[in-house]
């Protein structure tokens, strides 16, 4: 649909951009001639944003075993109003009323992951949130809040309320006299009302992305529980199988020492080399997200990662991150290592299949094994002999073969769906960057779905 357009003269006789008819420059952009510009503080009722509670005000000595629900971060990050074990009586509840919660109210998280929005459910208890939290009851004659959470959650609106001026990992909330006086782009209540139903179809469909990859990978789970037992044989298989520590299946080596704070990610290539640490092993899956660098002097040969590599967390904060793995399989023609934390089980490929043994780290077996170890250890750290002395029972090559051939059908099926679901989630955000700008009205919106269409 081609658009007749107007100019405006800048200062010195430069053409501004085309301004659409029915349309107006604003300090956030081009937006629709009937859209206003409001402040969030404008769009929520009187006193309508509140910030927790001093974090002395909620000592764990005023807690009880049941009353009004103590909000926490995790309710907002989990967008889950039953998480939490904390309660109030009576009169501490009166006493903080100002920072209580009602059906419909949104609260949001304010420190470590910051930004996450949920909205208290109708049968949600009743509660008062905690310092780490912030509060916000909106003007329904102003804003609707469905829509309210979609524009709350879109990425452009999330960078103008986290406060990056610090620089490192930690992130904050602006402070509360910028975080009111936000602005916002805000169409009519009917517009409003139409834009949310059009993306809450597509959250519809993200939704039923993800519970039915959830059912897969249940599945995949319940499968493996099967074929890696020998509780359930594949066709044409019935030789007896052996018991096998992992150390006679190959051998796990210990990472690199390195300074994280040394920032080399624009150092020569030949003079480092990509560094993976915990964060790396994302669903059983070796990822590039955030790769560390280190100095290439100091990776041994043997520290070098190789295709079929078991990247395995060995230390951690969390004791069930301990023990999780990702299969490398990167080639991309850059050298990979692993991080002092972790560590990377080599296959003897002219032992047993490689894949093979990456599906026993992801068994119930080897979790309980990892559990059993670390049992009353206030240290969350596995020795390389540790991962070596687990034992299996293993099946000979040809079977281990095929039960890889299974699985792999069922990853392959799991991946597919997950490329899907990004892709409808890029299509979401697509959508939220036109509808939410007012660049394509809701009687247009409909192209973008033609166009994904065609996409496929």
């Amino acid at each position: 649909m081609k658009a007749v357009t107007t100019k405006q003269e800048l200062p010195h006789g430069i053409d501004s951009p085309a301004i659409p008819p029915e349309y107006k420059q604003t300090d956030l952009g081009v937006i629709p001639e009937h859209w206003h510009i409001k402040q969030l503080v404008d769009i929520c009722m009187p006193q309508g944003i509140v910030r927790g509670p001093f974090g002395g005000t909620l000592k764990k000595d005023i807690f009880v075993s049941s009353g009004f629900k103590v909000y926490e971060q995790r309710n907002a990050i989990y967008k889950s109003s039953e998480i939490g074990s904390y309660f109030v009586d009576q009169s501490k509840y009166a006493e903080m009323h100002r920072f209580s919660v009602s059906p419909g109210d949104f609260i949001i998280s304010c420190s470590g992951t910051i930004g996450q929005i949920f909205q208290i459910p109708p049968d949600a208890p009743q509660g008062v949130i905690n310092q780490a939290l912030l509060k916000l009851m909106t003007d329904d004659k102003v804003v609707y809040d469905r829509y309210f959470y979609i524009l709350f959650e879109w990425d452009e609106f999330q960078i103008r309320i986290i406060d990056s001026t610090q620089g490192g990992a930690i992130k904050n909330l602006v402070g509360m006299d910028i975080f009111r006086t936000i602005t916002v782009a805000l169409p009519p209540l009917e517009e409003q009302h139409a834009i949310a139903e059009a993306l809450s179809d597509v959250d519809g469909l993200l939704n039923a992305l993800e519970a039915l990859i959830a059912k897969k990978r249940t599945i995949k789970q319940a499968t493996m529980q099967q074929l890696l037992t020998g509780k359930t044989r594949l066709p044409g298989f019935s030789g007896k199988w052996e018991t096998k520590r992992l150390g006679d299946l190959g051998n796990c080596l210990r990472g690199v020492s390195y300074d994280p704070t040394t920032d080399l990610s624009s150092y020569d290539k030949d003079s480092t080399v990509r560094l993976f640490r915990a964060n790396n092993i994302q669903d059983a899956v070796v990822t590039l997200d955030d790769v560390q660098y280190v100095e290439a002097r100091k990776v041994s040969e043997f520290q070098v990662m190789q295709p079929d590599d078991i990247l395995v967390c060995m230390a951690n904060g969390s004791k069930e991150l301990v023990g999780k793995a990702g299969l490398f399989r990167v080639r991309d023609g850059h050298t990979y290592t692993f991080g002092a934390f972790m560590g990377c089980f080599r296959v003897d490929p002219t032992i047993t299949e490689p894949s093979f043994v990456f599906y026993l780290f992801q068994t119930h077996g080897f979790r309980n094994f990892i559990t059993l170890i670390l049992a009353g250890s206030s240290i969350n750290n596995l020795k390389p002999s540790d991962i070596e002395s687990a034992e299996f029972k293993v099946p000979d090559r040809n079977e281990q073969t095929a039960i890889v051939s299974v699985l792999s059908d069922m990853d392959a099926e799991i991946a597919a769906l997950e490329q899907r679901r990004d892709k409808t989630r890029a299509i979401k955000q697509g959508m939220m960057q036109q509808l939410l700008t007012g660049k394509v009205r809701l009687s247009e919106s409909r192209i973008i779905a033609d166009d994904t269409d065609d996409a496929d």
